[in-house]
């Protein structure tokens, strides 16, 4: 199992940056990276650098934990949620997201109400010491795709 710290994960995002803005090839997941990262245009700055994406993690100014606040870990979701649907784990994530997606006629802005359950998922299992709870997740998903 791979666990990248988050030197690693700057590192890849501002690799796939770098490599798409010079069109040389991508792999698969950095193209995906970089489909996510053409919607954040306000994060450009953020992964074209990777010196100075590296020197926050070592000066200790690095992002607040907030997936809004810190480009690498939005952007991390979104690949998240983009795996969880690929792959439809747990089950009934696709077809719940799809449903979002549709009613708000927006993939990218049912990916952030997504990512917003999902924060909330992991909260909750670190905070209660069990593990993830995935069907609730889902039902949360999919009370937004139904709500009026």
């Amino acid at each position: 199992m791979f666990a990248p710290n988050q030197a690693d994960v700057r590192r890849f995002f501002c690799g796939a940056y770098n490599k798409h803005h010079a069109n040389q090839p991508l792999e698969a997941i950095e193209t995906l990276a970089a489909q996510w990262m053409d919607l954040h245009p306000e994060y450009a700055g953020d992964f074209s650098d990777e010196a100075a994406a590296l020197a926050k993690l070592e000066g200790g100014t690095a992002e607040a934990a907030q997936h809004g606040e810190n480009p690498f870990l939005h952007l991390s979701m979104h690949l998240s949620v983009s795996e969880q649907c690929s792959i439809d784990q747990p089950p009934g994530i696709r077809q719940a997201v799809e449903l979002l997606a549709a009613k708000q006629g927006d993939l990218h802005a049912a990916h952030h109400m997504v990512m917003d359950c999902l924060g909330r998922m992991v909260w909750e299992s670190q905070r209660s010491g069990r593990p993830p709870d995935g069907q609730a997740y889902i039902d949360h998903v999919r009370r937004l795709a139904t709500a009026d």
